[in-house]
C-alpha cells in the first residue's frame, strides 16, 4: 500500500492546493511517530495565512513588513525617569498608586519564556539556565522569586501567565510541576503556548523540511502572546482574578523590574493603554530598538530598521536624537489587550532572512552558509500605534537591564556579565541599607524576600561589613549554596 494513501484526504488536498505536496516525499520511510508528527504540523498550518506569508516574502526578503520609510518628523517621546524628583508626576505619588494596585490585586504579569538555551550552549528552555552568582538559581527561580517578594510585601498574589513555545512547553510544565511552581500559588499560574509559523525557501516560497518527518517551523515572536493568551482563555483568566493591568517581561533578564511600584504608578496615573520601560542609548550601534513619537502616536523602530545616519544623529546637547532604547518590559490595560485581540490587524508580520537547515530531495540535511529562508514573527510593541495613551518610563540599566543573550566568553550579554550585574545590584542596594561589602565578593539578594533596602534593614544591622560570598535573605543573612525553591 502506498503510504500517502493513509494521509487524510483533506490534508493532502490542502497541500496540493498550496503547491506544497513535496513535504510528503519521504512519507513511505517514516515510522508511525514521525508520520503523526508531520500530519500534526500540516493540520495546524493556516493555508490562507500561508498564502499571505508567501506574498510578504516575495515583496521584500529580509525587510520588515512595517519598516519605516520616513522618520523626518519623528522624535523621542517625553519620558518619566524612575526615581527622578523632577518628573511632572512625583515619584512618591507614583509609588503610592503602584502599591495600592499591588495591595488590591489589580496587577497581573506575563513572562515571555518561549526561547531555548541553544545560543548559550545548553539544551532546553532558556529559563532553566543558572544565573545566581551564589545560589545558582536559574532564570525561572530568580524571576519567580520577584513575584513571591511582592506577595510577601503586599499580601496578594500576582497572577502569572507564562508563554512557552513548542520547543519549551513540555519541559517548562515539567519544571513547574517538579518545583511546585517555585513557591507561587498554582491557581495563580497559567501556562499557554505561542504559535509556530513555517519558514519558507526565500527563492521558491516552498516549505522547508527540517527532517524527513518535520516541517521547519519557528515561534511567532513575542507578539504571539496576544493571540496565544486570548486563545488559551488567559485574558478571561486574568479578569476572573480581578486583574486590570498586565505587565510583560522576558525570561532572559533577571534584573527585570516589571512590578516596580513607581513604574506601575506612572502607568496607572496616566490611565495609559500601554506603558513601556526604556534605557537611554549612548551609542548608535547599541542593538536595541527605539521608541519614537510621530503625529501623536508612538511606535518602536527596530535597530535593524533605523537607517545608520538617523541612528547616529545627535541633538545639540549631545544626546542621540533617538535614544529611548526599548527593553521589552511593558504594562498594558487588560481592556486594551482585549480590544486588540479582537482585531485581525493588530500585529503585522515582520520578516527575517535567516539560515535554516533543511533536508534536500535525497534526504540529506543541508546547512547553508548564507541565509536561505524567510522566518516570520510578530512584536508585541506593534500595539503602540493603536494606543490612545502611552507612557514611557526611563530606567537605570544597571538596576533593571541585564539581558542574557550570548554564550560564555562573548564580549557582551554573556552569563559572566549577567552575574556581575546581579552582584553589582546587590552591592548598591546593601550600601543604601548601610551595609558595606569587601572588594571582589560574590553576593546575591534573595529575590523572593528582598525588594528594596527596607527589607535588608530589617535583617542586617547598618554598619555591617560582608567579607564572604552570601545569599542575602530578609529572613537570615547566611551563606548558602542552594537555589530558591
Amino acid at each position: 500500500m502506498n503510504g500517502v494513501d493513509r494521509i487524510p484526504a483533506q490534508l493532502a488536498e490542502a497541500l496540493h492546493g498550496a503547491g506544497q505536496s513535496h513535504v510528503l516525499r519521504f512519507w513511505d520511510r517514516l515510522d508511525a511517530a514521525d508520520r503523526g508528527q508531520l500530519l500534526g504540523q500540516i493540520s495546524l498550518i493556516d493555508w490562507h495565512q500561508f498564502a499571505n506569508l508567501k506574498r510578504l516574502a516575495a515583496a521584500g526578503a529580509g525587510r520588515s513588513a512595517t519598516s519605516p520609510d520616513d522618520l523626518s518628523h519623528a522624535s523621542t517621546p517625553a519620558t518619566m525617569r524612575l526615581r527622578d524628583a523632577a518628573n511632572p508626576v512625583s515619584p512618591s505619588l507614583a509609588i503610592a498608586a503602584g502599591e495600592q494596585a499591588l495591595r488590591t490585586g489589580r496587577i497581573g504579569a506575563i513572562l515571555v519564556a518561549g526561547g531555548q538555551g541553544t545560543r548559550l550552549g545548553c539544551a532546553g528552555p532558556k529559563g532553566l539556565y543558572p544565573v545566581g552568582p551564589v545560589s545558582k538559581a536559574n532564570l525561572f527561580q530568580y524571576l519567580f522569586g520577584k513575584l513571591r517578594a511582592v506577595r510577601r510585601r503586599f499580601g496578594r498574589d500576582v497572577p502569572l501567565a507564562i508563554m512557552t513555545s513548542s520547543a519549551t512547553d513540555a519541559e517548562t510544565r515539567q519544571f513547574l510541576h517538579e518545583h511546585a511552581c517555585c513557591g507561587l500559588s498554582p491557581d495563580c499560574v497559567h501556562v499557554f503556548r505561542q504559535h509556530d509559523l513555517p519558514a519558507i525557501d526565500a527563492e521558491t516560497g516552498a516549505l522547508l523540511l527540517d527532517s524527513p518527518g518535520r516541517i521547519a517551523m519557528a515561534p511567532d515572536g513575542h507578539g504571539g502572546m496576544l493571540v496565544g493568551l486570548a486563545e488559551s482563555g488567559g485574558l478571561d483568566w486574568f479578569a476572573r482574578h480581578g486583574v486590570e493591568e498586565i505587565v510583560s517581561f522576558q525570561v532572559d533578564n533577571p534584573l527585570a523590574m516589571p512590578l516596580d511600584r513607581e513604574f506601575l504608578g506612572y502607568h496607572l496615573l496616566a490611565a495609559a493603554d500601554i506603558s513601556t520601560q526604556v534605557v537611554r542609548k549612548q551609542e548608535p550601534g547599541e542593538r536595541v530598538g527605539v521608541v519614537v513619537a510621530e503625529n501623536g502616536r508612538h511606535r518602536v523602530v527596530e535597530y535593524s530598521d533605523l537607517p545608520a545616519a538617523l541612528a547616529a544623529e545627535r541633538l545639540p546637547d549631545g544626546r542621540l536624537r533617538f535614544d529611548a532604547g526599548s527593553i521589552a518590559i511593558h504594562a498594558f490595560s487588560r481592556r486594551f489587550l482585549e480590544r486588540a485581540a479582537g482585531r485581525s490587524d493588530s500585529l503585522p508580520l515582520h520578516l527575517a532572512f535567516k539560515v535554516v537547515p533543511f533536508v534536500d530531495e535525497e534526504g540529506r540535511r543541508i546547512t547553508p552558509r548564507s541565509p536561505n529562508a524567510i522566518k516570520f514573527e510578530r512584536f508585541i510593541f506593534d500595539l503602540m500605534p493603536l494606543a490612545e495613551r502611552v507612557r514611557v518610563v526611563e530606567i537605570d540599566p544597571a538596576e533593571g537591564f541585564a539581558p542574557l543573550k550570548n554564550p560564555p566568553g562573548a564580549p557582551a550579554d554573556a552569563p559572566e556579565h549577567v552575574r556581575a550585574a546581579i552582584v553589582g545590584h546587590a552591592v548598591r542596594l546593601l550600601a543604601k541599607a548601610g551595609v558595606s561589602v569587601a572588594e571582589g565578593i560574590d553576593l546575591e539578594l534573595d529575590s523572593g524576600t528582598i525588594i528594596d533596602e527596607s527589607d535588608i534593614e530589617a535583617a542586617i544591622p547598618s554598619g555591617t561589613r560582608i567579607d564572604r560570598p552570601q545569599l542575602i535573605s530578609a529572613h537570615a543573612s547566611t551563606a548558602t549554596s542552594g537555589g530558591p525553591s
